[in-house]
């Protein structure tokens, strides 16, 4: 990749690359404990930008590992810059007079082999057009709730926020239980969590709640994942769970903007769709 960074992009990137380590170290760190040696596999990739070399306009690192308590989870990391179509421009915040923009971030899908453990995603990203900004957010997704994880989920996200804006919370929580929901089924996909975007005006204090909203992950969802790996469960609950990832699979093709995103900047197939359950059922 051979993008030209200033000290913020080049912070923000190291940051989520950062992350993208310590993420799957923990994660193969619990199939070690459900004695599986599974391990993620990473492949670089380039952007493919039209009128470019390749390489010019950025790329990233796709990371998956297939095991024992994971049966699919994906850890990206992507670092990107250009100018978006016209028609695209229009549709993102600050590129409507200049197409041009950079962005860099972590996105993390994982489906587990267990129906009483739920799906999780995350992600945090850094964009730059004529404006810049912080956005992502993190929310759970179990085939079959439980309020005890679902409690300390939130409880978790809600400390991370309270401890720079004690409006945080509230807000990015009603914005995730918008946007993670499913308008042809009238369903939510998850339990939520919080979701934000759009967040500008002082770098370093978005930056930190940034930085702090990929802290709080792990010890979010750690320890459910630790909680329910070993738990026995039946062909009904397998059966809920393949029905479950069908919609999550609905809201992930059909209104996620992040696969959108992806798809018309040139992202990599495999990166952008890795969001998608390695089964699923409908019926």
């Amino acid at each position: 990749m051979t993008l030209t960074l200033d000290s913020r992009q080049q912070s923000a990137r190291d940051w989520f690359e950062s992350l993208r380590t310590r993420i799957c170290q923990q994660f193969e760190a619990i199939e070690r404990e459900a004695g599986s040696d599974a391990r993620f596999t990473f492949t670089p990739w380039d952007r493919e930008a039209p009128g470019l070399p390749a390489g010019e306009g950025g790329g990233g690192v796709r990371g998956v590992m297939k095991g024992k308590v994971f049966e699919k989870v994906g850890v990206n990391v992507s670092t990107v810059g250009g100018a978006f179509a016209p028609e695209f421009a229009r549709t993102i915040h600050g590129a409507e007079d200049n197409p041009a923009f950079f962005a860099t971030g972590i996105s993390l899908v994982a489906h587990m082999a267990n129906p009483h453990v739920p799906a999780v995603h995350m992600n945090t990203r850094y964009l730059v057009t004529t404006k810049s900004w912080f956005g992502g957010g993190a929310d759970l997704n179990p085939p079959l709730p439980r309020e005890e994880d679902s409690a300390h989920f939130h409880a978790v996200l809600k400390a991370a926020c309270d401890a720079h804006d004690p409006d945080h919370y509230p807000k990015f929580k009603a914005w995730a239980d918008d946007y993670f929901f499913i308008p042809h089924r009238g369903v939510h996909r998850g339990v939520g969590g919080i979701f934000y975007d759009h967040l500008e005006g002082d770098f370093d204090a978005d930056f930190a709640f940034t930085r702090s909203v990929g802290e709080a992950f792990l010890e979010a969802f750690a320890p459910i994942v630790r909680r329910r790996m070993h738990e026995s469960w039946s062909e009904d609950d397998y059966r809920t769970m393949l029905e479950w990832r069908g919609r999550y699979a609905e809201f992930n093709l059909v209104h996620d903007r992040g696969t959108l995103f992806g798809l018309k900047t040139g992202g990599n197939i495999d990166a952008i769709l890795m969001s998608l359950p390695p089964m699923a059922s409908w019926n």
